[in-house]
């Protein structure tokens, strides 16, 4: 028998322990977690008297990762298609629909651009296929930084902004080009304009997807949050909460992991080791097992953010599936979602329910009130975004992500590939997680695999 230790009990944990179990069913495996719970940022709760999610309420449904995992577990039938996806952005000017066709905020054209920019932004963005040919520096760089040059500050300040800040709680002038928008990045070395290599990253997306016809998004009728405790099952794991690893050393037949309190030690070993905690203390792990994979992981830093969930007195919404809100508006919050419009199964209830996200990369003072201010504040702002004539909430609930979001700053890929070759070394020994190579629920699965495609 093999015993596979999994550090960290998020979904990239979980989703590494139902994919170990599914190949070697024989197997031992222990899933340590710091926390009192399982799940990471996949939570949910009763709002309203029905299950809503306060982490991750959609999953990318063209691409097979998050997909394929919850139909392996049986649920395929209740995977949810959303009734509307269309979004507007909200500007001091007013509230416009979301332009069709960009990637993550770039546009292929300036076709479908007024209102939500200037007509000085629009003309900006038209004349960019008159610029000198694209001439790019060696290696990675910055989202805004290209994106200002040729296409205007009002591309990144009212397009870009508020799709990063809503995957990344980043900012497009710090943020990785290659890490945040591979797709765009592939393009653009070979393209004469932004535009071009936009038009051409679409495209090949369109082309790529693993369900063309289906939804872009789904959800889970009983919420995404509800995943964690059916991968537990599955995966016939024994999971430790409040079991926090603080050390990992090589041995003759494996390794050691030190889990638990300095009040009650224990030393668990183990053939497999695949950690999936958060950078920093990822570093901290393999301090002895890979020194050089610490100082890449201690580049990536973290934000923190927070999601005020709200159920409102039942009400007409004429605002599609959200608002996404950039930091042009002055505005605390940062997106907006209209669950009860946006998915069929939480429509007809007796209350609205809405989701709020807070907080950006570098302004964690916008979290530092109690959860009964930060509701109040974000409750404020919600009804004044949706023109709500009934704006008394009938609950809210607060779900913090402390240090929550990892960043891809410049130089992302190279520091997650020196981390990754580093780990590669040591035999029965992997990372994975959101600190690598994407954020979302889908990246996430798909690095748990990569992990024990390696160690299995």
């Amino acid at each position: 028998m093999t015993r596979l230790v999994v550090v960290g009990a998020g979904i990239t944990g979980l989703a590494a322990a139902f994919e170990w179990r599914r190949r070697r069913p024989d197997d031992e495996i222990v899933v340590v977690e710091a926390g009192d719970r399982i799940g990471g940022k996949l939570d949910r709760i009763r709002l309203a008297g029905t299950w809503y999610d306060t982490g991750p309420e959609a999953l990318l449904g063209r691409v097979p990762e998050a997909v394929g995992l919850v139909e392996a577990l049986g649920w395929g039938d209740r995977l949810v298609a959303p009734a509307t996806t269309q979004a507007s952005v909200v500007l001091p000017e007013g509230r416009f629909p979301l332009p069709a066709g960009t990637v993550l905020g770039v546009p292929a054209s300036a076709d479908g651009l007024d209102g939500v920019l200037t007509p000085t932004g629009v003309a900006r963005v038209r004349a960019e296929v008159e610029l000198p040919p694209l001439s790019l520096p060696d290696g990675d760089v910055a989202v805004g930084g290209l994106l200002r040059e040729r296409l205007g500050d009002e591309v990144v300040d009212r397009l870009v902004e508020p799709l990063l800040g809503g995957v990344y709680a980043g900012r497009a002038d710090e943020l990785s080009l290659a890490a945040t928008m591979p797709a765009l990045a592939a393009q653009v070395r070979g393209a004469g304009s932004v535009l071009e290599a936009a038009a051409a990253a679409r495209d090949a997306g369109s082309r790529s997807r693993f369900d063309a016809d289906g939804p872009v998004f789904v959800t889970v009728d009983a919420g995404i949050g509800a995943l964690p405790a059916a991968l537990v099952e599955a995966a016939r794991a024994e999971v430790r909460l409040r079991t926090p690893a603080h050390g990992l050393r090589r041995t003759a037949g494996g390794f050691e992991v030190s889990v638990g309190t300095a009040a009650a030690p224990e030393v668990l070993t183990a053939d497999a080791v695949i950690l999936t905690a958060p950078a920093t203390k990822a570093a901290r792990l393999l301090g002895e097992v890979a020194p050089r994979a610490v100082d890449p992981l201690r580049g990536i830093p973290y934000a923190s953010m927070a999601v005020v969930a709200i159920a409102f007195p039942v009400q007409d919404v004429p605002a599609g599936s959200g608002l996404l809100v950039p930091p042009v508006t002055g505005r605390l919050v940062k997106g907006v979602t209209v669950s009860s419009a946006k998915w069929p199964h939480l429509a007809g209830g007796e209350a609205l329910l809405v989701r709020s996200s807070v907080g950006r990369f570098g302004d964690e003072s916008q979290l530092q009130r109690s959860d009964e201010e930060l509701a109040a504040d974000v409750v404020a702002d919600v009804a004044e975004l949706l023109g709500l004539s009934r704006p008394e909430p009938l609950e809210t609930r607060v779900a913090r992500w402390g240090g929550g979001l990892p960043q891809y700053l410049v130089g992302h890929p190279e520091r997650v590939a020196a981390a990754r070759a580093a780990v590669g070394e040591v035999p029965g020994l992997a990372v994975a997680g959101a600190a690598y190579e994407g954020v979302g629920v889908p990246a996430c699965i798909r690095d748990a695999h990569r992990a024990v495609d390696a160690l299995a």
